[in-house]
């Protein structure tokens, strides 16, 4: 059915959810009376996602028989030439993010009717994780950049008022104005980049500045020899920085665990953090025309990849062992992105999405069954209490780790060989960072499954350790103190509103990447979507090497990252399981490399000194020399000043005598004189 893709059915996806949250937003929530209850502002926000969803799936069906959609659908205004609009592009691509958002935000909407039960502020969040869909589907939906910065800023925002959901606890404040300007660094460089490209192109349309890739091509950025393609592409990758959390802007995503859980799924997964991969996938045709460019996102990737992981061997807090993974697999994306693997990054991106999902919310579950306690040195053999939530954690934790003919395997795999193929500059490093990241990953992937839900029981119990003093403790009541199970009490299996989600989303996690692998990556799905130069040769050497899905799997037993994998799943089990004292032995001895990992490698600290100082400092100088001294001092002051020092002169004057205003006027006419007559003599 190839042709053109239905507007008024393209519009209804970001406007369903629209319409939800503006139900459960305006209509159930204090500020405008509490119209509606609960049960109206969750169906409302669910129903939106659904047809959403719906609608993506039947989109992207029809993207695979042929059928397409590039047009503006309104014209907002025209400034000397150049057009702001409203469009979609609707491909290959575009389609299937949009049933990813519109999937993993539906299983966390049916979630949080069971997490969210008793938060007073139940309708508020559906509105938010409603309004958060909306502009991430206007993000990916976009076809000019105009809109495109709309979605990404949209995002942003609505991600501090969810960050800062619960606005009583201090931490949550801290921690959305952390996530809200560390983002507003990454958005600078994004609209510098999108600022040159359209200066130079003289459109925002992305196939418009797509045509002109050769006229970008030969210019450099005035006043230097850089070539301007370089510094636009890394401008808008700086704004991929932010966005998708890599070092150094990635300092805001830790601490966004402050949010409740539902969110931290919704922004890990598929909403956010994907849209900087994203933003430079579909900006392919610009970004192959950079080697510079292409070395540089390689490198921040490897970094990202291996140290965010390191990071997550020495979290206590079960949603920030999650957390550091998400960083170091959006890493591994963007490693892809580099080695000029685009397809490898959005099918890793999408893989990715459901796998890491179903973590987030199978941690909720715990948490639920904790009564609220994220410390999972107070765990331990919860497999027998919560049978359904162990299987599902189970199977995204093998998904993340690698294991052949899971979905995470498949993409994760495909990186490594990406990265082995590649030449640029920094290709060594990454083909390092990548394979050791695979042991890491494993590491603490299953040093947290075991302490969770195998070994002794831990809970119920008085603990010396109390919680991490890092942690961030998700409730429902931000005035409850108390945390944990009582002495005697027992964890207990989630309802099936929360359960349910982590079993739909188990099932992508284990059989997607085994179903699209073949057409995502050697097909011809993103054919025409995706640009890649003839230079780079890493996708057709892994075309040639490609012989099934199931070859694949079979020959990845015999690799060095399955093995990688394996001995990292071994060793957390020694680790945690058989031998704990190894791992508090390996603490006490090396005492300065736990207090780097534990600090974050002191990168909140330099921020706090330098940025945040430097910003104080620059403030203050502002404010002292230039509105206290110049403007107030100077301008303001000054000007009365002086009108107070010549009206005090004129004063002595005004003594009420005739001859001295006499006095005053022959002396003013003689200077009237002086100043206008003597410039005529001497001119002559």
């Amino acid at each position: 059915m190839a042709g053109q893709l239905n507007p008024h059915l393209l519009l209804a996806v970001p406007l369903a959810p629209l319409a939800g949250s503006a139900i459960a937003g305006l209509l159930g929530t204090k500020f405008f009376g509490n119209l509606v209850g609960r049960t109206v502002s969750h169906s409302a926000t669910i129903l939106g996602v659904l047809v959403a969803f719906i609608i993506s799936c039947f989109t992207l069906s029809a993207v695979m028989d042929g059928a397409s959609y590039n047009a503006t659908l309104y014209q907002w205004m025209n400034v000397g030439g150049l057009k702001l609009e409203v469009g979609f592009l609707v491909d290959s691509l575009t389609a299937m993010m949009m049933c990813v958002v519109t999937f993993v935000s539906l299983m966390v909407h049916i979630y949080t009717i069971g997490y969210m039960k008793e938060d007073e502020g139940y309708n508020r969040f559906f509105a938010y994780i409603s309004l958060f869909t909306f502009a991430m589907l206007m993000l990916v939906m976009s076809n000019n950049f105009l809109q495109l910065f709309f979605g990404w800023e949209a995002v942003g925002l609505v991600s501090y008022l969810l960050i800062g959901f619960w606005y009583t606890k201090p931490t949550a404040i801290y921690a959305n104005m952390k996530a809200f300007l560390v983002n507003r660094v990454g958005d600078f460089g994004f609209i510098l980049g999108i600022g040159l490209l359209v200066a130079y192109a003289g459109s925002m349309n992305y196939t418009e500045v797509f045509a002109k890739k050769e006229q970008l091509l030969a210019l450099t950025l005035p006043g230097t020899d850089w070539m301007l393609i370089t510094v636009a592409c890394i401008c808008l990758f700086i704004g991929a920085m932010g966005k998708s959390a890599q070092f150094p802007l990635h300092v805001w995503l830790p601490d966004s665990m402050e949010g409740p859980t539902p969110i931290s799924a919704l922004i890990h997964a598929a909403t956010m953090v994907t849209a900087g991969i994203f933003m430079v996938a579909r900006m392919s045709p610009l970004f192959e025309l950079s080697d510079t460019a292409l070395s540089f996102i390689l490198i921040i990737g490897s970094i990202t990849a291996l140290f965010m992981g390191f990071l997550g061997i020495i979290q206590n807090d079960i949603k920030r062992v999650v957390a550091y993974s998400t960083l170091s697999q959006l890493g591994y994306m963007t490693v892809a992105l580099g080695a000029s693997a685009y397809s490898v990054a959005v099918f890793h991106l999408m893989t990715h999405a459901f796998f890491k999902a179903l973590l987030f919310l199978a941690a909720g579950s715990v948490i639920i069954g904790m009564h609220h306690d994220q410390d999972i040195r107070n765990m331990g053999g919860l497999r027998k209490y919560m049978p359904i939530t162990w299987i599902t954690s189970l199977l995204g934790s093998l998904a993340l780790i690698g294991t052949p003919f899971f979905s995470g395997f498949y993409s994760k795999d495909s990186i490594i060989e990406a990265v082995q193929a590649s030449h640029l500059a920094g290709a060594g490093f990454a083909q390092f960072a990548v394979l050791a990241g695979v042991f890491v990953t494993a590491f603490y992937s299953f040093r947290m499954y075991f302490l969770v839900f195998h070994g002794e029981e831990r809970f119920g119990k008085a603990h010396d350790h109390g919680h991490h003093d890092h942690d961030a403790h998700d409730d429902h009541d931000a005035h409850d103190e108390h945390h944990g199970l009582a002495p005697g009490q027992k964890p207990h299996e989630s309802p099936m509103v929360v359960w349910l989600p982590l079993v739909l989303l188990a099932i992508p996690s284990v059989i997607v990447g085994f179903m699209t692998i073949e057409p995502m990556l050697f097909g011809e799905f993103f054919k025409g979507v995706i640009v890649v130069d003839e230079a780079h040769q890493a996708m057709e050497e892994l075309k040639h090497e490609f012989h099934g899905p199931i070859a694949m799997a079979v020959h990845a037993l015999t690799s060095l990252p399955f093995w990688l994998a394996l001995s990292g799943v071994v060793t957390s089990y020694i680790f945690y399981m058989v031998k704990p004292a190894i791992p508090a032995a390996i603490k006490k001895n090396m005492t300065p490399i736990y207090n780097l990992l534990d600090n974050k490698y002191y990168l909140d600290r330099f921020n706090e000194i330098v940025f945040a100082g430097g910003a104080r400092l620059l403030g203050d100088g502002f404010w002292k020399f230039g509105d206290k001294g110049l403007i107030d001092g100077l301008v303001v002051n000054g000007s009365a000043k002086l009108v107070g020092w010549l009206s005090s002169g004129v004063r002595l004057f005004q003594t009420g005598y005739i001859y001295h205003y006499a006095f005053v006027m022959i002396i003013g006419v003689l200077g009237s004189l002086t100043y206008f007559v003597l410039p005529l003599l001497f001119a002559k």
